[in-house]
């Protein structure tokens, strides 16, 4: 018997997840874990890279490739994931992709050569790509139109603390107990979340199974560049992502060199301000709700450069300023973003989510890389040529976003929410 519970065409849809329900909590703190679990695993390794560059290979933009195999990996999976999502159905997915991710994480600590380690982060990015693919799709079908700003930026916030959390953790028990301990220790909190997730997560009610095939998969995905604002969108999430994860790939290795001399543990505890992403993105979604995303969406892309060019100063306490402005300007920004491509999206939403996320982790991967030999041509000037400028163009691109028109008909009632 399937556990998805399918609504065939031409019946009654049953009725969206509304705030204040059972199932609204048990979906979030699902949703929350799923996120958590996918940017810890992804990000575990990013406060080791100047450890890897020390012992393992000679370069930056080399040891990077140590969280860029699997974003990329994560990118090229995204599409093949969301028409697997269609066949299998949403929840399914959901837990299979973390239970293998957990496995995957439990095996790193047994590497011994530096290809072991970057064909299982190869993998870990094909199991990875499970959730994102999906997560923002099921939201969008599940919840009533009024709390899906709010469930978004709850699952955006999930991705911050993820983050953070997998950086803190591998950073400080790197320094203590070695990293093989701390990446072991973190793959089975995520295997406890996994089987949290199996529990809590409700089984889809709203969710129409549709195989496609090649030819109709390629009609979905060209219908998203068809529309006056996705493409923005995808370009917004490329230089977005791009630009952060590079600011965040080098920032351990500008803050263990002179003035600063701070040590691996130190570097990661400053990986907290991502609790900050966590309020800013929740924050912004039910803002973007009342004003409208245009409104809101510069300002949020000018914040986070805003704190890219205040980490040029050379003092720790203003570099972890503008590394928390940027951190609340990128989770806000990319909240809105998401939660704008489904509402835009009206032929095929999960190829849609899943180009959107393609485009984000093919800019972590190749500005995130790119970054690696700025740093080790120019030092911080060159990192914040890539990061900085990818902001700049982002900002550009959300300008452009502010002129397209609304669509002609809304997928909800209409107020000062509309805006899709």
């Amino acid at each position: 018997m399937n556990e998805e519970q399918d609504v065939t065409q031409g019946a009654t849809v049953p009725a969206a997840i509304r705030r204040g329900t059972p199932e609204f909590l048990r979906a979030n703190i699902a949703f929350f874990l799923s996120a958590f679990s996918v940017f810890a695993s992804l990000y575990s390794v990013q406060p080791l890279l100047p450890m890897f560059a020390q012992y393992w290979v000679r370069d930056a933009g080399t040891a990077s490739l140590a969280l860029s195999a699997t974003t990329a990996t994560m990118a090229l999976a995204l599409i093949p994931a969301s028409l697997l999502a269609d066949r299998l159905g949403r929840r399914r997915l959901i837990v299979g992709a973390l239970l293998i991710t957990a496995i995957l994480g439990m095996l790193l600590p047994f590497t011994q050569v530096w290809w072991q380690l970057i064909t299982l982060r190869t993998l870990m990015g094909l199991t990875l790509a499970g959730i994102p693919a999906v997560a923002m799709v099921y939201l969008s079908e599940e919840m009533a139109p009024e709390a899906l700003g709010y469930s978004m930026g709850l699952y955006i916030g999930g991705t911050a603390i993820g983050g953070m959390a997998g950086r803190v953790i591998s950073g400080v028990l790197s320094d203590f107990l070695g990293w093989r301990l701390g990446t072991g220790i973190l793959a089975g909190l995520i295997l406890i979340a996994a089987i949290a997730v199996a529990i809590l997560l409700p089984r889809p009610r709203r969710f129409v199974r549709d195989p496609i095939g090649l030819a109709e998969l390629w009609r979905r995905c060209r219908a998203g560049f068809d529309d006056a604002a996705l493409p923005w969108l995808f370009a917004s999430a490329f230089l977005l992502m791009g630009g952060f994860v590079t600011l965040y790939n080098y920032a351990g290795f500008r803050l263990a060199l002179p003035p600063f001399m701070l040590s691996h543990s130190a570097i990661a505890t400053i990986f907290l301000v991502y609790l900050l992403g966590s309020v800013s993105s929740t924050w912004a979604g039910e803002l973007s709700q009342r004003l409208g995303r245009r409104k809101v969406f510069w300002a949020l892309v000018a914040l986070m450069g805003t704190g890219m060019a205040v980490t040029m100063f050379d003092n720790t306490v203003i570099v972890i300023l503008g590394l928390a402005i940027a951190t609340m300007g990128f989770f806000a920004a990319h909240g809105v973003a998401s939660a704008w491509v489904t509402r835009r999206a009206r032929i095929g939403k999960a190829q849609a989510s899943a180009i959107y996320l393609v485009a984000y982790y093919l800019g972590a991967s190749i500005l995130g890389t790119l970054g690696g030999y700025a740093w080790t041509a120019w030092a911080w000037p060159g990192v914040m040529l890539v990061s900085g400028g990818a902001a700049a163009l982002a900002l550009l691109v959300a300008m452009r976003l502010v002129f397209v028109p609304p669509l002609p008909t809304p997928e909800h009632p209409p107020g000062p929410a509309a805006g899709a």
